[in-house]
């Protein structure tokens, strides 16, 4: 996003974020930081008949999404040599992702939470840093294939840290994951959506991408076991059972906390749910997104036809095939979260899937989005 320089002002600011300093009626921000619920910004106190019981039923994993947006982005945060991100750094990259998604209730929530904070001071270093920063966010939010080790090396050349690349790197997961359930439940209480002109959906990625399996290996170093804290050890030991998790985990161990909120949410979504359309749903975001990693987990019947491409699984699923229906909705909340509507669910619904088991879909979808993004970020092979 471009950034503003305002007289009288020492720091850098987003375009959104000083657009809303000279905003001064509140109903232009509705929709902005509520302190019970980050995860989802005003949509409780909104929820009509249907959000209400799919809410209830999802508490568990919203519960846990919850209460990582508050390790993510805490009211305050102390820096050190190690763990350089600022709360500005952490809420300007959230404001990125928001903004390139495309939902404006996140918009409005990061804008407001980033408004009063100082920025960085106004030296070419710290330009330089918040410019590699958000450039880096933008990419991976919005075509993940853009990513290479060469961009994590502009991130290291900028001063981030091992464990800051990991944290950043799930803050943009996380806020990935946030605005296609926020965008899945604002379709499913059939409120209007907000076109955006102008924008462009990047290409799927290519598939030469998936022609042939390839180990996943980190591009960091993993923490190692004997340097690792009694905190690491904890969280690892959770990770170990589950299955796909006991490489990365090691990685992702830098930030034990958000490894722990991840790792319990991916526990939760796969204890729930139709194990074949979200298998199916999952596979999609991962063609789309170029993660041959995430990928490679799929086996269904039309793998091979997805692994061309989303249009050649169209159709051999079938007109009017629940398949299609599913991969429909996979491929519009993977693509354009904003332009996400109740139009985009009415097929599922027409092949027998309630609400409950829709919304469970659409959680499955918008965390495909996220760990297809750890894997691109952090992995070779993602």
């Amino acid at each position: 996003m471009e950034q503003r320089r305002y007289p009288g002002n020492s720091q850098w600011y987003h375009e959104t974020q000083a657009s809303l300093c000279a905003v001064t009626d509140s109903s232009q921000i509705s929709h902005a930081a509520e302190p019970e619920d980050g995860f989802l910004p005003g949509l409780r106190k909104q929820a009509d008949a249907t959000l209400t019981p799919l809410l209830h039923g999802a508490q568990p994993a919203l519960r846990i999404a919850r209460d990582l947006h508050q390790v993510l982005f805490p009211p305050a945060l102390e820096t050190s040599l190690t763990h350089t991100l600022t709360l500005y750094d952490r809420l300007s990259t959230a404001l990125t992702v928001a903004q390139v998604t495309g939902v404006q209730r996140l918009c409005n929530h990061y804008a407001t939470r980033l408004n009063p904070l100082p920025g960085p001071d106004s030296s070419r270093e710290s330009n330089n840093r918040l410019t590699q920063i958000t450039q880096y966010a933008r990419q991976l939010a919005s075509q993940p294939t853009l990513i290479d080790a060469a961009a994590l090396q502009r991130l290291d050349e900028v001063g981030l840290t091992t464990p800051d690349i990991i944290t950043f790197s799930q803050i943009i997961g996380y806020v990935s994951y946030q605005a296609r359930v926020v965008a899945g439940l604002q379709a499913l209480s059939g409120m209007p959506v907000r076109w955006i002109p102008g924008v462009t959906i990047p290409d799927d990625a290519p598939a030469e991408r998936f022609t042939q399996a390839v180990e996943w290996q980190p591009q960091l170093p993993p923490v190692e076991l004997r340097y690792a804290n009694a905190e690491q050890l904890e969280v690892l030991t959770f990770c170990q059972p589950q299955p796909g998790l006991q490489h990365i985990a090691w990685l992702l161990a830098h930030d034990a906390r958000a490894l722990y909120g991840w790792a319990s949410l991916n526990a939760e979504l796969e204890a729930a749910g139709d194990a074949t359309d979200e298998r199916l749903a999952e596979a999609v975001s991962a063609r789309i997104n170029g993660s041959a990693g995430c990928f490679a987990g799929y086996q269904g019947e039309l793998a091979a036809a997805l692994r061309i491409g989303v249009e050649e699984a169209l159709q051999a699923a079938g007109k009017g095939s629940s398949a299609m229906a599913v991969i429909n909705a996979a491929a519009q909340l993977t693509r354009s979260p904003e332009r996400f509507s109740a139009a985009h669910l009415q097929p599922l619904q027409d092949c027998g899937l309630s609400s409950a088991a829709i919304f469970s879909l659409i959680q499955k979808i918008a965390f495909a989005n996220w760990n297809n993004r750890l894997l691109q970020t952090l992995g070779t092979a993602g």
